[in-house]
């Protein structure tokens, strides 16, 4: 199977909103229950990793369940790659260009994170842009 024929796959949008909220929610998970605890070594306020986590669990009950969903609408999954592309440029803010001066560990720890929310968005970016064609 090719990747054109893997990213037009019926069931590829719906696997990959499942792994983002997957992913997504553990991310806020540990963001939640570890804010004290990552607020030292990241050099962040714990308010902030906290009030993150807080953010993202509507965002991961709201993925979830366009994941359920046999065709999730084409609309709410743009909504999510753009949800994403922001959460990246805002992590990005944070480690270079916000109020706060991150540690090494944290430009590192708001980085990966940053760039798997990137792979999220572009898969879904591109998997909209297989479905558009192969219905065409």
């Amino acid at each position: 199977m090719n990747i054109r024929a893997l990213l037009a796959h019926p069931r590829f949008l719906p696997r990959l909103l499942l792994t983002d909220a997957i992913a997504t929610g553990a991310t806020a998970a540990l963001l939640i229950a570890a804010a004290d605890l990552l607020a030292p070594a990241l050099q962040l306020p714990a308010g902030l990793l906290r009030g993150a986590g807080v953010v993202l669990v509507p965002f991961v009950a709201w993925v979830y369940g366009l994941s359920r969903r046999a065709s999730p609408p084409r609309g709410a999954v743009a909504a999510v790659v753009a949800i994403n592309l922001a959460w990246v440029a805002a992590s990005a803010w944070v480690a270079f260009g916000g109020v706060w001066q991150p540690s090494l560990f944290g430009i590192a720890f708001v980085l990966a994170q940053a760039f798997a929310v990137l792979a999220f968005a572009d898969l879904g970016w591109f998997g909209l842009r297989a479905t558009r064609a192969a219905r065409a």
